[in-house]
């Protein structure tokens, strides 16, 4: 029986230094894939950083290749197909100043651009123009939305304004005008 107790006490001591071991070695693994998942957050956010930065590089060229067009039709033609790709101006916040930054080009060789190319209409009044093509094509495809559905989408900053543009655009008011597309059915 005291060899049994013997036994049994050195094999408690035993199992005692075994489970010490498992838990330095357990605290061991943890620290480990700790120091691997900041690893891997540092490098998922470094890979982040760089392909933000190489985005930045790639429109900066761009632009500066964009500034670099000296020829007004050229430079028109980059417009109508940046506006047609992206479609700025359905941004209520898109203006003049963006049109710029998206050409790479100033404000002032901006409005030289639309002096000559446009016969002295402005930056803005071109954006207001596609808005107002944007508005009544909605008022013809998509008889079912209001008129505040409307302005938004065509990226007016409120209905009056859309039904001003409209007014003077064709000479009715867009409700007008909706009437009259479904009075000609």
């Amino acid at each position: 029986m005291k060899e049994d107790i013997k036994q049994l006490r050195e094999e408690n001591t035993f199992l005692r230094n075994e489970v010490e071991r498992l838990k330095d070695e357990l605290i061991r693994l943890v620290s480990r894939n700790l120091d691997l998942s900041e690893r891997l957050e540092y490098d998922v956010e470094l890979r982040r950083r760089t392909e933000v930065a190489r985005e930045i590089m790639e429109a900066r060229v761009e632009r500066q290749r964009n500034a670099d067009l000296q020829d007004d039709g050229q430079l028109m033609a980059l417009i109508e197909i940046l506006v047609e790709k992206d479609r700025p101006h359905l941004r209520p916040d898109f203006g003049p100043t963006d049109l710029a930054d998206m050409l790479g080009v100033s404000m002032t060789r901006l409005y030289q651009l639309f002096r000559h190319q446009t016969i002295h209409r402005t930056p803005e009044a071109y954006i207001d123009n596609l808005r107002t093509l944007a508005a009544l094509r909605l008022l013809r495809e998509k008889p079912n939305y209001t008129i505040a559905v409307i302005a938004e989408e065509a990226g007016f900053s409120n209905v009056r304004t859309l039904q001003r543009r409209i007014q003077d655009a064709i000479g009715m008011s867009p409700v007008d005008y909706r009437l009259m597309l479904t009075r000609d059915l």
